[in-house]
């Protein structure tokens, strides 16, 4: 393995979302991690990211924290923000929502995810991952 964990401040911007995607993407890809599962990944930091610039509080500094790490067979990501939203709750859609998906789709893909309030709102969501642990 490589790199083992990453940690960016990115602007509280609708534009973040891909640009971190992107990131994790190389992340993976550096420490050999399945395309499906980076798939996977790229989709719950996408809707991690969403929710925070659409429902959460830039810092002071107009930023939002973003990181993951890899821990033997298992991706954290990590999202902050400065809001304080403790009603994060999966709720329940149709195929034809248009929003309210974002924590229901974390819901089924990560293995689990839960919120910490301590500092913020930060959402985590872990992942199984296989990744060469040789590289």
């Amino acid at each position: 393995m490589r790199r083992a964990h990453d940690v960016f401040l990115f602007p509280f911007a609708r534009s973040t979302p891909g640009i971190a995607r992107t990131k994790l993407a190389g992340f993976l890809t550096e420490n050999r991690v399945a395309s499906a599962q980076i798939d996977d990944a790229l989709i719950v930091l996408s809707e991690m990211l969403t929710n925070a610039v659409s429902h959460g509080k830039p810092s002071d500094d107009g930023k939002i924290e973003v990181s993951w790490t890899i821990a033997k067979d298992l991706l954290e990501i990590s999202v902050r923000d400065s809001g304080l939203d403790s009603k994060l709750q999966p709720i329940d859609f149709d195929s034809d929502s248009l929003s309210g998906r974002g924590l229901s789709i974390i819901s089924e893909i990560a293995d689990r995810w839960w919120v910490d309030l301590a500092d913020g709102t930060r959402v985590n969501a872990a992942l199984r991952i296989d990744a060469d642990q040789s590289a």
